[in-house]
Formats: C-alpha cells, sequence, structure tokens
C-alpha cells in the first residue's frame, strides 16, 4: 500500500496543484468565459497563457463576497500601457458581474515566471495555486514543490517590506475623501496576507497545505497558541471584510504592528529573508 496522502500533497510528498475550471461554480461561469474572451482580445498575440486563481477555481467562491483573480503572463515584460488595460479590464468585469466583488489582474511575464530568482514564489504560484485558463502551461517548465523551509522562506519571507506600505495603504483608506470600498480592499488584502504568512511560518513543521484562511489560522495556532485569538480575527476579516474605517485604524495597531511586527522577526528566526528582488 502507498503512503496515505496528507492535506494537500500528494503520496510524494509534493503539494497539489489546487483548483480547476471543472470546479467554477455554474454561477461564476459567465464571469470566467468574459473574462476568458476579454483578455485575449486585449493582449492578443502578446499574451502566452493566463491563469484563475483564488476561491472561484477552487469552487469555494461565495456570490456578492468572493472576487475574480487573474494571472497574464506576457510574452514581454508588462508596460504602463499594460497595466492601465488590465485594470480597466478588471473595473468591467466587477462593474458588469454582480457575483463578484472586485477583481484583479496580476501581470507577469514569461521570463519572470521561469527565472531562478522567482522558482520558488512566482514560479510555485504559478505551478500549485492557478489554474489554466488560455494557453500553453508554463508550470510544465517548473519543478514539483515541497512544503519546506525554501518555499517558506521565498514566498513570505518578505513581510518587513510588506509593513511599511501596509501603514501607507490604511492611512490613505481612512483618510478624509477616500475612494468608496478602498477599507474593505485593504482589511480583506492585509488580512489575507497576515493569515498566509502565519501559516506558512508553520507549514514546515505542518507537513501539508491548504489556502483555507481558517484551517491556516488553526495550524498557526496549534504552534503559537499566544497568537491564535489574533490570527483567527484575521482570517475572519479576510473572509468577510469591513467597509468601517474604525475597525481598519485598530487593526493598524492590533494586527499590522503587534502581530505583523512579531511575525516578521519570528519568520526570520525561523526561515532567514526572502532573496531580495528588483526595485
Amino acid at each position: 500500500m502507498g503512503k496515505v496522502p496528507v492535506k494537500g500533497l500528494d503520496e510524494q510528498g509534493f503539494i497539489v496543484r489546487e483548483g480547476s475550471l471543472a470546479r467554477v461554480p455554474p454561477v461564476f461561469r459567465p464571469v470566467v468565459d468574459a473574462a476568458r474572451a476579454r483578455v485575449h482580445g486585449v493582449f492578443g498575440d502578446r499574451l502566452h497563457s493566463a491563469y484563475l486563481y483564488g476561491s472561484i477555481p477552487r469552487g469555494t467562491a461565495r456570490v456578492g463576497v468572493s472576487d475574480l483573480d487573474l494571472l497574464l503572463a506576457l510574452g514581454e515584460e508588462p508596460t504602463e500601457a499594460d497595466r492601465a488595460a488590465a485594470q480597466a479590464l478588471d473595473e468591467a468585469l466587477d462593474a458588469e458581474f454582480g457575483q463578484i466583488d472586485g477583481a484583479g489582474t496580476l501581470l507577469v511575464s514569461r521570463a519572470q515566471v521561469l527565472s531562478d530568482l522567482e522558482r520558488h514564489d512566482l514560479g510555485w504560484f504559478l505551478a500549485c495555486l492557478c489554474t489554466p485558463l488560455l494557453g500553453e502551461d508554463l508550470a510544465a517548465h517548473l519543478p514539483r514543490y515541497r512544503p519546506d523551509s525554501l518555499l517558506a522562506r521565498e514566498t513570505n519571507g518578505d513581510l518587513p517590506l510588506c509593513l511599511p506600505r501596509w501603514r501607507r495603504l490604511i492611512a490613505e483608506a481612512t483618510a478624509p475623501g477616500a475612494p468608496e470600498g478602498d477599507v474593505r480592499v485593504r482589511v480583506r488584502g492585509i488580512s489575507r496576507r497576515l493569515v498566509r504568512t502565519g501559516f506558512t511560518l508553520v507549514m514546515p513543521r505542518w507537513q501539508g497545505w491548504t489556502s483555507d484562511l481558517e484551517e491556516m489560522a488553526g495550524a498557526f495556532a496549534s504552534y503559537y497558541p499566544e497568537w491564535g485569538p489574533r490570527m483567527a480575527e484575521a482570517a475572519a476579516l479576510g473572509l468577510r471584510p469591513t467597509d468601517d474605517p474604525a475597525v481598519l485604524r485598530s487593526f493598524l495597531h492590533t494586527h499590522v504592528e503587534e502581530l505583523g511586527g512579531w511575525l516578521a522577526e519570528e519568520y526570520a528566526r525561523v526561515h532567514g529573508v526572502k532573496a531580495p528582488r528588483p526595485t
């Protein structure tokens, strides 16, 4: 008999690619179909391949709550014009389809995905967390991945660089006259990143993989129970973000400064610091 697979791993201990087009809930299929057609229309032959990621291809998306996440790999480095086109595409999809609460497109190049520097970060992300939508699947050119300390370091070992940016984003989102929806976007994005960083901190000891925020927070709490309640709060906000600026201001102190500051130090102690990227 073969070894019984661990959560998120195959029998050899490699992370199993999550998500598939077959898992997309029927209510979200028109959104995915529109995204596929429009991505090709916008980028044409410059597009190498397109991918879905997040709750929609995992089959766990909630109507009116979940967002549409796309990764587009271009044949060349994305330009500012490409980024503007992607943003316009996101806004059009969000406005047209009430099933989603926002859309976000990550633009990268084929060379970046396959580079040595990104092998255990962007490469892993595409190979394990992204579902092919169009074009040649770049996962065929990437290795298989285990939930080890190298993967932990290269995926989330840059938290100290995130903290100053989060402070700025929170200040902008809670300032008078800030665009409607900014608070919810910041709460959701920062909360999810904190939970994922907490999970990857313990991932090599937990020896498995999950993208479920509550399960991630629970795995983290089993090793750091003193921080468990804070991480559980972050998971709850990641799943059900608020529009209340007061909650985001409080979140800055309790989660970004306190939990985030501790997490950055502990991560560096356990796994080291992520290899620097070009500015």
